[in-house]
């Protein structure tokens, strides 16, 4: 640099979504951005940039089933809640899971998921103690790569290469998320189950989300929406924030990414999206309760979904919270 070069411009640090309090001593900051859309789709209230591309890791499951509609695979029910699901590898999910490739002459074999262990504690622990090992159909995408393959054998497509970008189901998909989010998207990557992730903005997947549940009924959007509303225990599980909103708030369409990312649209359109900039999901909870306080929502689960303890030896000592 000369003496006449300017400096580059610092961005500014993202607003602190959350913060760790323990023993009354606050030991850490979770930052991010965070948008807030009212009924009529303005935004009511932003925090940080919202507007710029993330990635919004499974949050964008909904778009990828709808693809899988419109590309003419039939499923409903709980079939297709699976479908957009995270799922948390309990038995009935690894059981469905199978059901799905079966229907279609299809088997475990077939997935490009990468092996691992139920997603959810209590059922890896099972697992384990039941002999079994890391596998591809327990990995928690299983039932979107399931449905992935079968729409690929209703249409005659390679199903060898259905991950890959250039591939006719992924090409659509890339085509439902921008058209569902009201913006192009921003950049191609790839997903830690191997599918092909594309960047919007938070508003664009608050936008998305909102037209969901706001879709015509009998669209692909409104099917998915409202499959995964009526079956909310197979888009995530048992002991899920998702599967409990969706339960316990009528109407309302919920889920989560990796990364720290969570959309939410309630039945009337008011709808949120945010990022965890670190991917800490341990603050996950508290932000996600603060902004459905935010948007209205009067429920006992939303001081469920907050509650995030620190605990010192077997005694709670703290909290992660909040802060905005």
């Amino acid at each position: 640099m000369t003496s006449t070069d300017a400096p580059a411009a610092i961005a500014p640090a993202p607003p602190v979504l959350a913060e760790v309090v323990r023993s009354g001593f606050t030991e850490g900051h979770h930052r991010g951005s965070l948008v807030l859309l009212a009924a009529d789709g303005s935004v009511e209230r932003t925090l940080g940039d919202p507007d710029a591309p993330v990635f919004p890791r499974s949050s964008n499951k909904p778009m990828q089933a709808a693809a899988i509609l419109r590309a003419g695979l039939e499923l409903s029910g709980e079939r297709l809640a699976l479908a957009a699901a995270s799922h948390s590898g309990e038995p009935f999910h690894l059981e469905l899971v199978a059901k799905m490739l079966a229907e279609h002459g299809l088997s475990a074999a077939d997935l490009q998921t990468p092996p691992d262990l139920p997603l959810d504690p209590v059922a890896a622990e099972a697992y384990l103690a039941a002999g079994n090992v890391r596998e591809r159909i327990t990995m928690n995408c299983s039932g979107k790569h399931a449905a992935m393959l079968a729409v690929c054998v209703r249409n005659a497509w390679d199903t060898a290469s259905y991950l890959d970008p250039a591939h006719p189901l992924q090409l659509l998909v890339g085509q439902v998320v921008a058209e569902a989010a009201g913006e192009p998207v921003a950049s191609l990557g790839t997903d830690g189950c191997g599918a092909p992730l594309m960047a919007i903005g938070l508003t664009g997947l608050a936008r998305a989300f909102r037209l969901f549940v706001l879709a015509e009924p009998g669209s692909a959007e409104r099917r998915v929406a409202d499959a995964m509303r009526a079956h909310p225990e197979y888009v995530a599980g048992t002991r899920r924030p998702d599967t409990w909103l969706m339960t316990e708030v009528p109407g309302t369409l919920s889920k989560m990414g990796a990364e720290a990312v969570q959309a939410v649209a309630l039945a009337d359109g008011r709808a949120l999206a945010f990022k965890i900039d670190d991917g800490s999901v341990r603050a996950l909870g508290p932000v996600l309760a603060r902004a459905l306080e935010l948007l209205g929502v009067d429920a006992p689960v939303v001081s469920r979904i907050g509650r995030a303890p620190l605990l010192g030896g077997a005694a709670e000592v703290g909290e992660i919270r909040a802060k905005f």
